[in-house]
């Protein structure tokens, strides 16, 4: 289970510590992407982003960026940020607090990033409270379901126009078990927003 749209609820209590939208003057979109990089999907995200002067924010996985350290290299290349977003991918909630904040600071070597997102979102106030006066801790406004097998390429997209606003902070994934929905909804929702005047911006 998700939130396609995170609650106002959950944003208020948790204001102070984790950034969950960013509003801004102009018509802004903040892109992400988590859990790469991958051969696979990464490069054809970097030239879709290209093709609209878009810049995003990669949260990446610090044991891909361990295993494919030239395409780590090249989305900093082209101009956008990366994100620790540990190194293997721990759920906060299953997971001891000491193992948790190790398993962020083995990717601190690999990734040179002020920035965090939690696995899953899903990280304890114990947790929190080690990490959030080293990282701005990420959080998001909108996550697609690009994963989500359910949910048609076509319904993906939909959600993810419908509730898209200035300052939102929309999390896709560079995967493979997203990449079907990637491929579909990106272009689409890039073009969509450009053509309302929004520009989309790195963290």
């Amino acid at each position: 289970m998700y939130f396609v749209k995170t609650p106002e609820i959950v944003k208020k209590i948790f204001s102070k510590n984790i950034l969950w939208e960013k509003y801004s003057s102009d018509k802004t979109i903040y892109l992400t992407f988590d859990d790469g990089p991958n051969p696979d999907v990464t490069p054809f995200v970097l030239t879709i982003l290209d093709q609209y002067t878009a810049k995003a924010s990669f949260f990446c996985l610090g044991k891909n960026v361990e295993t494919f350290p030239d395409l780590t290299q090249q989305i900093l290349n082209n101009g956008h940020c990366i994100g620790n977003h540990s190194y293997s991918h721990k759920n906060g909630w299953t997971t001891k607090t000491k193992e948790y904040i190790s398993d962020v600071e083995k990717s601190t070597n690999l990734i040179s990033s002020k920035l965090f997102r939690p696995p899953f979102g899903k990280i304890t106030f114990s947790q929190l409270n080690l990490l959030k006066n080293k990282y701005t801790i990420v959080m998001w406004s909108l996550m697609s379901g690009d994963f989500d097998h359910s949910l048609s390429n076509e319904k993906c997209l939909l959600l993810c126009t419908s509730y898209t606003k200035n300052g939102t902070i929309i999390v896709f994934h560079d995967t493979l078990k997203a990449k079907e929905k990637l491929m579909y909804v990106l272009p689409k929702y890039l073009d969509y927003y450009s053509k309302l005047g929004y520009s989309f911006l790195s963290l």
